[in-house]
């Protein structure tokens, strides 16, 4: 069996994260599966780039330009929409034509357009695209927040002023769809739940698998010697928070900086014994607002240094307000780090409250500083940690989530009187 993941980026964003690490996961259970990205990253043979030309830039540049001109030339919410107006016909490219399965994941910015995913349903591969976001189930957005048209019909976007643009992007959809069988693939049950109710998807299959991690690379490392790679203190405990851009609204910076305020607060001995790393792009414009020493690291790339900064810490913070099955969870629960988070999306999937972690009440700066305290003071910490390396185990293995995928691909592949 020969699977083709189809992803943007090979390395850049959690989906592209989740779908490499799937790649992996497949390799190692006996399929055949490669990459086909935009932009590719690494030497990596597994991994094949778009075919390099001038349109692969002006088809993400004309995109955000037309939603730029909707937002009457404002940047806000310029990255929050995708209308898919262009992108590049894969289906003749040697990758394609060899693949026995078309399994796309992210694919936005000028990746493929509508047309070119038509081109591919139309092509007679089965496919199974696997939904890291809300995007394929609804018009033009990735996040909802609380919008609930697209269990109807998109029409007019909150996030887009006036004009039809999300209305006639659903029908554009619509047709795309139309007769078409698809296995939809949510890395939540939360997100196959929401999925379920998208009236674009009415009639197609939706399964719920959750991302892979490769715990031979994140696991438990002695602190101390994390630390001293990365110029922490040795004798203090560390707060850890983590996104790609931690300045992020999404990723809930302002609830972060609010409960370490608090914690110091109810806690002024954690001035002296307590401090905040921060992983990310834009890491340094924010660690001046928290009431505790910080330690910006900026934006990695490097795995092993990742996994140190992981080790590093004695809990990981991640205040999202809309969030999926978040990779960075997983990865600081494989490390056996506690993860204190807002009851949203499918992260209580992932926390088992008071178990291996603590799920404080979305929005609630008080309940996450003292998610935050329980962790680090309250709760028997060892268990904490031992519970999530035991959990990371028993649902997002290599092997669990490999073997979960290849049935599907091979329900996929049976004839369609038998399919359904």
């Amino acid at each position: 069996m020969r699977v083709l993941i189809i992803n943007t980026s090979e390395r850049t964003g959690g989906a592209a994260v989740a779908a490499h690490r799937l790649m992996d996961a497949l390799n190692n259970n006996g399929v055949k599966a490669k990459m086909l990205v935009r932009d590719k990253e690494t030497d990596q043979l597994t991994v094949s780039a778009l075919p390099q030309s001038w349109r692969q830039q002006w088809n993400f540049l004309w995109e955000r330009f037309v939603v730029w001109t909707r937002l009457h030339f404002k940047r806000e919410h310029l990255f929050e929409i995708d209308i898919a107006n262009c992108g590049t016909d894969i289906t003749k490219l040697p990758e394609f034509q060899e693949a026995d399965i078309i399994h796309l994941h992210w694919i936005n910015q000028g990746m493929l357009s509508l047309n070119n995913i038509r081109k591919i349903l139309e092509s007679g591969k089965p496919v199974v695209w696997t939904m890291h976001d809300i995007w394929p189930a609804t018009a033009i957005c990735h996040y909802c927040r609380g919008c609930e048209q697209y269990q109807v019909e998109c029409t007019k976007c909150p996030l887009l002023p006036g004009g039809s643009m999300a209305k006639r992007v659903w029908r554009q959809k619509e047709r795309m769809l139309q007769g078409q069988c698809i296995t939809f693939v949510c890395c939540s049950e939360w997100l196959a739940g929401e999925a379920k109710k998208s009236a674009l998807l009415a009639g197609q299959r939706i399964v719920s698998i959750p991302n892979a991690i490769d715990s031979r690379v994140f696991c438990p490392q002695n602190k101390q010697q994390a630390r001293q790679t990365l110029g922490l203190p040795v004798d203090s405990r560390i707060i850890l928070f983590v996104s790609q851009r931690v300045t992020d609204p999404r990723k809930g910076m302002n609830y972060f900086v609010e409960a370490i305020q608090k914690l110091v607060q109810q806690h002024p001995e954690m001035r002296k014994n307590t401090g905040v790393a921060i992983l990310g792009g834009h890491a340094e414009e924010v660690a001046s607002q928290l009431a505790l020493p910080s330690y910006p690291l900026g934006y990695v790339s490097d795995p092993q240094r990742i996994v140190s900064v992981y080790n590093a810490a004695d809990v990981f913070v991640l205040p999202s307000l809309e969030d999926n099955l978040p990779n960075t969870l997983m990865e600081a629960m494989a490390c056996g780090v506690p993860c204190v988070s807002f009851r949203v999306g499918g992260i209580p999937e992932m926390i088992d409250h008071q178990s291996n972690g603590y799920v404080a009440q979305p929005c609630d700066a008080n309940d996450l500083a003292y998610g935050i305290h329980y962790v680090l003071a309250e709760a028997d910490y060892d268990e904490l940690s031992h519970e999530c390396v035991k959990k990371v185990a028993r649902c997002y293995s290599q092997q669990s989530v490999a073997n979960r995928y290849i049935e599907e691909y091979q329900l996929r592949m049976k004839p369609k009187s038998l399919n359904g």
